[in-house]
């Protein structure tokens, strides 16, 4: 993983308390920012990722990896192979 400095741009700085996600905004214009932080901050470009090690990595920020998981395959920040076994984040090419 990168550097995991989870610290939020100060637009985002109110989603966060002692570097944890408080709540996962419902409004897809304040959630893109938030994954595009998450995905940068968690996640290298060009590395596969097993499902675990995505849940692992989203877990350090908010205890619902499941639904941050999928927020960032439908935001496109993350790839996911068909059958589900690998994921990479989408900032260098894709798995398929």
């Amino acid at each position: 993983m990168p550097d995991n400095d989870t610290r939020p741009d100060p637009s985002l700085a109110d989603l966060f308390s002692r570097g944890r996600l408080k709540s996962v905004p419902r409004k897809a214009a304040r959630r893109g920012p938030l994954l595009a932080h998450l995905a940068e901050a968690l996640f290298q470009p060009g590395r596969d990722y097993t499902e675990r090690e995505v849940n692992d990595a989203l877990l350090t920020v908010h205890d619902d990896a499941a639904a941050l998981r999928r927020y960032l395959v439908e935001a496109r920040l993350l790839t996911r192979t068909r059958d589900g076994s690998a994921y990479r984040c989408a900032g260098e090419g894709s798995v398929t």
